[in-house]
């Protein structure tokens, strides 16, 4: 791990909970910035990223208690100064509960701002005349809100929602901080939720902005400094992927380098019944950049795989039959092992399927002296079978499960992984002293130090088989050109789903299958050494 990775990422990039968040302000309260003014930056932040996506069009601010109407009651202000037609819906907000947010709301009142509470609106029917308006803005739940929604709340919500549904032209919703209804510490969500266009959040990303089901109703995300000093975060380890981030990671590729510049990769991947995962993981090494690939391969997916792929240089592993046809034999590791002297990465495990010679096989070969290493697939599978399997690990390793292969390496119930995605890779990063990249929407990216990576891209157009065989292809490669496993993780998630993400703007969502990401991955790594930034949020079409 570089040591310099803490002053790469970018504050902003940060992602906190909300304890922590709380304790952010709190510092920065006391070192003179004042709750007042994180409030007045927060609604004039809010304000501006309307303006900016809508112009000064007709804006109702749904106000309630605490801090968070408060920034809904500056953002109504500035909305109206710039010459927006605002009305404000208060909820449970006493005008002269606090002096800072009655300076808020008298100042609105001074300035002629239409205003409604709803205690004086027993059927809602000044709310919904109120909804003849282009946005809703969001301000009635802070971050700290995590009780279920019920009785005055929930109709109000649902009361927008139902004109949401018939309006013409659309109504659209903007949430300050976070969405009413959404846990910014688990991503659960509540039934009346409101799903926003556009969250405006403070300082850092939420870590519920990032965690299903909540990560739906988040919108595009935008990050709105709010004077907290940027190195109050940098103790922080868990961060957003992002294109300058990873631009800067990239493998150098000059033009006066050769094949050898660029490293060789092994794939010791594929079986009879799974010929595909040796083509897919093959390929995507090949066009991710690595130098040399070579196919460590049983004969009978060798004669499917160099007839359609080329490229490769091939070593035939023995193979042994089964009931469902040939596999690697048990034999076959030290034919690998002899064949792996001057390469840089080994992927381990596509489709080789999990039967007692693969698991010889996948034992017998971590003995040996391996180079940077990725397991996949049935890889994982057969390595969770093995007494102490996280000893026999390469000193460079990345694991690659999804949530049941991870559940089967922690003898945990998907339920529980599902529950503690984050928590749980970055406790077994360190437990077993590799890289784990945790699959599934957002996938996290986890290594020894404690850092968490969490890859913003969630796209149906890679809920397909063979998808993963690419993605490990893919990081292979990268390996192969001499990034440490973190780097090569990152970069090569980010390659992937953002492959999957051209493959669905270009053909839609169903129908990609994961031949069709290998031609994406050249042009989406070009595109990435071009970029110095990218807007990256929401869970399908803003992506990227």
């Amino acid at each position: 791990m570089r040591t310099d990775l803490a002053a790469e990422v970018a504050a902003s990039k940060r992602i906190v909970s909300v304890a922590e968040m709380q304790t952010l302000e709190r510092l920065s309260d006391a070192a003179g910035h004042s709750y007042a003014a994180m409030m007045e930056s927060a609604g004039r932040s809010v304000a501006e990223a309307i303006l900016g996506r809508f112009g000064p069009v007709s804006c109702l601010v749904l106000a309630g208690p605490g801090n968070n109407g408060g920034d809904g009651l500056v953002c109504a202000r500035y909305l109206h100064e710039a010459g927006a037609d605002v009305q404000v819906y208060l909820w449970k907000r006493p005008p002269d509960a606090d002096p800072d947010d009655a300076g808020h709301f008298a100042r609105l009142v001074a300035l002629g701002v239409s205003t409604v509470h709803a205690d004086n609106d027993g059927d809602l029917s000044l709310l919904r005349d109120c909804l003849r308006c282009t946005v809703v803005v969001d301000a009635l739940l802070g971050t700290g809100a995590n009780r279920p929604i019920s009785g005055q709340l929930a109709d109000i919500l649902d009361t927008v929602r139902a004109r949401r549904q018939v309006a013409h032209p659309p109504l659209h919703v903007v949430a300050v901080d976070c969405s009413s209804g959404l846990n910014c510490d688990s991503g659960a969500l509540d039934p009346h939720a409101l799903a926003a266009d556009m969250t405006v959040t403070f300082a850092h990303a939420k870590t519920g902005h990032y965690r299903f089901p909540g990560a739906s109703a988040v919108g595009e995300l935008l990050v709105a400094d709010i004077g907290i000093a940027p190195d109050r975060a940098m103790g922080i380890r868990t961060f957003v992927l992002d294109a300058g981030l990873l631009r800067g990671w990239l493998p150098v590729r000059r033009a006066d380098s050769h094949k050898g510049t660029f490293g060789r990769v092994m794939l010791a991947v594929g079986s009879e019944t799974f010929p595909g995962a040796a083509y897919l993981a093959c390929a995507a090494a090949g066009r991710t950049g690595a130098g040399l690939v070579t196919g460590a391969l049983i004969r009978p997916v060798w004669a499917l795989v160099a007839s359609n792929l080329p490229e490769p240089t091939y070593v035939l592993l023995p193979a042994q039959e089964t009931g469902r046809g040939a596999v690697i034999a048990a034999d076959a590791a030290q034919v690998a092992a002899d064949a792996l002297a001057g390469y840089k990465a080994l992927v381990l495990g596509c489709g080789i399927g999990n039967t007692p010679a693969t698991r010889s096989f996948v034992a017998d070969l971590l003995v040996a002296d391996l180079p940077a290493t990725i397991i996949d697939a049935d890889g994982l599978n057969c390595l969770a079978q093995l007494e102490a399997w996280p000893q026999r690990l390469p000193a460079q390793c990345v694991l690659t499960p999804h949530p049941a292969e991870m559940a089967r390496l922690c003898n945990l119930p998907v339920e529980e992984i599902l529950a503690q995605r984050w928590d749980l890779a970055r406790a077994m990063a360190l437990a077993w002293q590799c890289t784990v990249l945790l699959k599934g929407p957002y996938t996290v990216i986890a290594e020894p130090g404690g850092w968490l990576a969490v890859l913003p891209i969630a796209t149906a157009a890679l809920a397909t088989a063979g998808s993963g065989d690419v993605l490990a292809g893919v990081i292979g490669g990268l390996l192969a050109q001499g990034l440490n496993p973190f780097y090569a993780a990152c970069i090569g998630a980010w390659l992937h789903g953002t492959a999957g993400q051209a493959c669905a703007a270009r053909m839609g969502q169903a129908g990609v299958v994961a031949s069709d990401l290998l031609a994406e991955l050249p042009i989406v790594q070009d595109t990435l050494r071009q970029e110095t930034t990218v807007t990256v949020r929401s869970t399908e079409k803003m992506h990227g």
